[in-house]
């Protein structure tokens, strides 16, 4: 056995530090990677013999990886290539494009643990409808009340928890609380920033995506990431201008609808979470799923062998799949094949922990003012709701004069409060991970109330399933309900 450290991230400072010293490498790519990969499969040589090939020649490295992806259909070697970006100063709004890509990595500022200054983004279609100086006066109106209550909820959570204030290593949980409120007020043009690890292969994805969107930001962003790759990964970034798929497909079926007769009246959802579809006989089919994966049955023979199975006997099989399992565990892959569907009527606040569970399929409506807001209960508890609803009906109504001009940049204006529908799907073994992250006690709470809602639905149809469904905190008091002992790990070793 031999195994090689083939390469690693490596920040770009360093790079040109290097090259002051050393002087600039062709083959200072990661094109080298995929191309030496590649050949693989077809080349019987050990793989660090073909890395040093692809080193040595490197426009041949480029012509092989161009011939494997566009000849051959191959993209995955695109994915041994991987490139961090920090990108700074772009709206929250923008950042939700970003972190639709599934198979990338973020990490964001966070608008609970760290106070917010008052940048903002003004798109270009703002400043093209001529609400340019309502619109910032608006924003500015916004960023005014999120100071004001940041300071008084500062003081009501430490007045609140004054147990917990008495310890100087809580100042900075409590502090978190208070903005975490406070930020619900604040518009979707807030800057921030992230960190972002992505492959070649998803990048030009997001290239050919960001090329066809109809905000000039969303365009803009791609078309500086683009900038920055190039010249360096030429050969494995290839289809990147924007196409119809991407631009056209859904303002097509929009306008279909628009100009559909619609037999159905257009009601809100009643509740934020409704669970409407789900696997039916899910715990049967959980049960035959584990039996096929230890037996060597068909899974017909698995489903029969189920059918005849004492409610008991399905039970003591679900079980055994927990018996071993830590808090920091996976339920087993058998889970993925439970699905639920539901329909989430949600903040921007909450939705913007929610978009970060990539295992799920979160397709979105637009923000819509008439789904109401999401006001936090301490805002209410400092009798700041008054003036937290004059300044959001100030918004919704610079909203719905910006939407008649431009539609796609009006809700750059609306507020971490305001609302969307987001049809949610999932399978068990996600909301396993789900809610033992989003119910556990240093979650949000506006996320912690979503997640145990969809949890109580999933456990009203999959009462096998999700038995043992919860979070961190949940954890060891199931296993002792289960299995009559304390688990090995209830916190972090060390």
């Amino acid at each position: 056995m031999k195994i090689l450290l083939a390469g690693y991230n490596i920040d770009t400072q360093v790079l040109k530090e290097y090259e002051n010293i050393a002087g600039k490498r062709a083959d200072a790519t990661p094109e080298t990677l995929s191309a030496s990969y590649a050949r693989i499969s077809r080349d019987p040589r050990p793989i660090d013999e073909l890395r040093d090939d692809a080193r040595i020649e490197i426009e041949k490295s480029r012509k092989s990886n161009r011939a494997i992806i566009f000849k051959m259909g191959h993209h995955s070697v695109a994915e041994h290539a991987v490139f961090n970006f920090d990108i700074i100063g772009v709206s929250r709004f923008a950042i939700e494009q970003l972190e639709k890509l599934r198979l990338c990595s973020f990490t964001e500022k966070s608008q609970r643990y760290i106070t917010l200054e008052n940048d903002f983004v003004i798109p270009q279609e703002i400043q093209e409808t001529g609400f340019d100086k309502e619109y910032t006066d608006m924003v500015k109106e916004q960023n005014r009340l999120y100071h004001d209550m940041n300071d008084r909820l500062t003081e009501h959570v430490f007045s609140k928890h004054s147990e917990l204030a008495k310890d100087p290593k809580k100042r900075t949980l409590l502090e978190g609380w208070a903005k975490e409120d406070a930020r619900y007020i604040t518009s979707l043009a807030t800057e921030g920033q992230l960190g972002m690890t992505i492959n070649a292969r998803n990048l030009e994805l997001m290239f050919r995506r960001f090329a066809s969107h109809p905000l000039n930001e969303v365009r803009t962003i791609g078309k500086n990431i683009y900038t920055l790759v190039k010249n360096v990964a030429p050969s494995i970034i290839l289809f990147t201008d924007a196409n119809d798929y991407d631009a056209k497909t859904l303002s097509s079926l929009e306008e279909y609808f628009k100009n559909r007769k619609m037999q159905s009246s257009d009601v809100a959802p009643s509740a934020e979470v409704l669970l409407h579809h789900y696997t039916n006989n899910a715990d049967d089919q959980l049960v035959a799923s584990i039996m096929h994966h230890a037996t060597s049955k068909s899974f017909s023979a698995c489903r029969d062998e189920v059918d005849k199975m004492t409610p008991q006997e399905k039970t003591d099989i679900i079980k055994k799949t927990f018996q071993y399992m830590e808090f920091y565990d996976s339920t087993l892959r058998e889970f993925e094949f439970l699905n639920l569907v539901y329909e989430l009527t949600i903040s921007s606040s909450c939705f913007a922990q929610l978009k970060r569970h990539r295992m799920s399929t979160p397709v979105t409506q637009d923000y819509d003012p008439l789904l109401g807001l999401t006001i936090p209960d301490s805002i209410k508890e400092i009798g700041f709701e008054k003036r937290f609803l004059d300044v959001t009906d100030k918004t919704e109504e610079l909203y719905r004069r910006i939407k008649k001009v431009s539609s796609t940049a009006s809700p750059y204006i609306l507020t971490n409060a305001h609302r969307r529908r987001v049809l949610f799907g999932v399978n068990a073994r996600e909301l396993y991970h789900i809610t033992r992250l989003r119910e556990d006690a240093h979650a949000q709470w506006d996320i912690q109330n979503i997640s145990k809602k969809m949890r109580i639905e999933a456990e009203k149809v999959m009462p096998l399933t999700m038995m043992f469904i919860g979070s961190k905190e949940v954890y060891p008091i199931k296993f002792k309900e289960i299995f009559g002992k304390e688990p090995k790990f209830t916190e972090i070793p060390g």
